[in-house]
């Protein structure tokens, strides 16, 4: 059973471009990871520094595995141009 691993990310005021740019790069080491079945990111319209960062798991154990074992500075870029906590939830698909 596929879940989402959702988060809502803020930008710092003029770090949307690196946030961008990190979230595409964590991406790519996310996509990679065992269990993982896609990742999309998603930038508001109405509001350029805040973004959504979709995983796909096969299960909440694949995803607490894979975010345990990321190499180390995989989360600078995203920190660096944070501008406050991520929200994050999982999520079961209803409709697909």
């Amino acid at each position: 059973m596929t879940v989402a691993r959702i988060y809502i990310i803020p930008a710092a005021d003029g770090k949307s471009a690196e946030m961008e740019s990190a979230l595409t790069t964590l991406s790519s080491t996310v996509r990679s990871a065992d269990g993982c079945e896609g990742v999309e990111l998603l930038r508001d319209l109405g509001n350029e520094h805040r973004f959504i960062f979709i995983e796909k798991w096969a299960s909440e154990e694949h995803h607490a595995k894979s975010f345990a074992s990321l190499p180390d500075g995989a989360l600078d870029g995203v920190q660096a141009a944070a501008g406050g906590p991520p929200d994050g939830s999982y999520y079961d698909y209803l409709v697909r």
